[in-house]
């Protein structure tokens, strides 16, 4: 028997719903930060307090009035139906046309024959890209276990991820990017056996990683502008990921030498803007399909490895922002594929003349402390990272070695020496590129409940990769 739909307080989302209706018919406000983390901490809380997150525990009674012959399609309209009714706020009518039995019909479906039964139609895909609508992912998502891939970037679902999701064996792609959801790295995604694309970037979701996540065989992994807040797990060198995104998070500590291991599968590599520290490790330089490095916005010290010098497929290196020393050598600039370069705001003392006589590279080395280029730092600003040995602890207890003088020494790391200031997110180069659309409207001032307006969009609006190559669905 259903279980009554909880109170939507519940999902921090509203508390009375009829006033969201009213408060739909003038432009959307925006919710402050501190807002935002109070939303996030109801949601929490009731999330944790409650026990109705189970598949067969449905959030709403959906009594089904249309010939559904097919039992399939008739758990879709179940789910579907569900996740109408957690909608509260559907400004371009998305959903207008949920209504009747061909849910192969409504927008944002995708139906195709069914894997073990070609002579039956399943829902095969669900894309909500760009759709702006507000409200709640329901239990009932469990009942779409035909899904292959699941789209719903650039709404305003807020809450969890519900554990039902794990009933969705078949699923490969998971894209709910550019959202509100809150919580810790929602462990549900660790039991989809299938899945190869998970794309959590822009939502709230905070705290350590997992390290089952790197043991899983994924193809891409974005997890950018969240809250995520740790040490990256040990096994990372375990992940079989062509793409890996850990821009503008929290996240602390030194690179795992195991990245190494990605060798034959890394292709870029984002981890701009967190507050990762020690050396870049040399096993970097073992990964031979690299093209994109972006360590910027970090407190890296040491010198830059000449082990990158093996990176033969490297089209951009950004490191910078760091408090990286030494000379940049010259093997480095030589890799033919390097377009761009850029190591700005470092404390390096020189530069090999590959690096600034090559016509077919950006060479980017504003504010470091060479001593015939333009725009560096002083002499006094420099002296106190140049001067003193550095000593780059990894996990393991060893060091990187340092060609420093006098000879490096155990002490302790060199003081930071500035400010670092929040940048500008870096362009992410993975797929799907970020289509830059119109800003939304700027915001007005919030009413002093803050529990009555909706989330506003966040990051950018994108287009979602296309339907995966599955087996069976065309």
């Amino acid at each position: 028997m259903a279980l009554p739909r909880p109170d939507m307080e519940a999902f921090g989302c509203s508390t009375l719903l009829p006033l969201l209706f009213l408060l739909l018919s003038p432009p959307l406000l925006a919710l402050s930060d501190a807002q935002a983390a109070s939303i996030a901490r109801r949601q929490l809380l009731t999330f944790h307090g409650n026990s109705f997150d189970f598949l067969n525990d449905f959030e709403f009674d959906i009594s089904i009035n249309v010939d559904i012959r097919n039992p399939r399609l008739k758990l879709a309209y179940n789910a579907l139906q569900a996740w109408k009714k957690a909608i509260f706020s559907d400004p371009t009518n998305f959903t207008s046309n949920w209504v009747g039995h061909d849910v192969c019909a409504y927008n944002g479906i995708f139906c195709a024959p069914s894997l073990d039964d070609p002579s039956i139609q399943v829902v095969a895909g669900v894309d909500f890209n760009g759709a702006d609508l507000a409200g709640f992912i329901p239990i009932e998502i469990g009942l779409l276990n035909d899904t292959a891939f699941l789209h719903v970037n650039s709404n305003r679902f807020c809450g969890v991820l519900p554990s039902s999701l794990s009933s969705l064996t078949l699923l490969h792609e998971l894209d709910v990017s550019n959202n509100r959801l809150v919580g810790p790295f929602p462990s549900v995604v660790l039991d989809l056996s299938a899945l190869k694309y998970l794309d959590l970037r822009f939502n709230n979701f905070e705290g350590p990683l997992p390290p089952k996540l790197f043991d899983k065989d994924l193809d891409a992994l974005f997890l950018n502008d969240n809250r995520f807040a740790s040490n990256i797990p040990e096994n990372l060198g375990n992940s079989t990921v062509s793409v890996l995104v850990l821009a503008n998070n929290k996240f602390e500590g030194s690179i795992p030498k195991t990245i190494g291991r990605m060798k034959s599968t890394l292709n870029e590599i984002i981890l701009s803007n967190n507050g990762f520290t020690g050396c870049l490790p040399d096993e970097i330089g073992s990964l031979s399909e690299l093209t994109v490095l972006d360590a910027s916005f970090n407190s890296f010290s040491g010198v830059l490895p000449e082990t990158l010098a093996s990176l033969r497929k490297l089209e951009s290196l950004n490191i910078a922002h760091n408090m990286l020393t030494g000379i940049v050598p010259g093997s480095v600039c030589g890799i033919k594929s390097l377009g761009n370069f850029k190591l700005s705001d470092n404390y390096f003392k020189g530069a090999a003349s590959e690096c600034t006589s090559r016509s077919d590279l950006v060479f980017d080395d504003k504010g470091n402390c060479f001593l015939e280029r333009g725009q560096q730092k002083s002499r006094k600003a420099c002296a106190p990272v140049q001067d003193q040995p550095i000593i780059c602890h990894h996990a393991d207890g060893t060091k990187c070695d340092i060609d420093m003088t006098p000879p490096p020494v155990y002490s302790p790391p060199p003081p930071r020496l500035y400010s670092r200031p929040t940048p500008l997110p870096s362009p992410i180069f993975s797929p799907p590129p970020p289509v830059h659309s119109p800003p939304p409207p700027n915001a007005v001032v919030s009413p002093p409940d803050p529990y009555n307006i909706l989330p506003p969009v966040r990051g950018f609006n994108y287009a979602s990769p296309p339907p995966p190559q599955y087996p069976g669905y065309n």
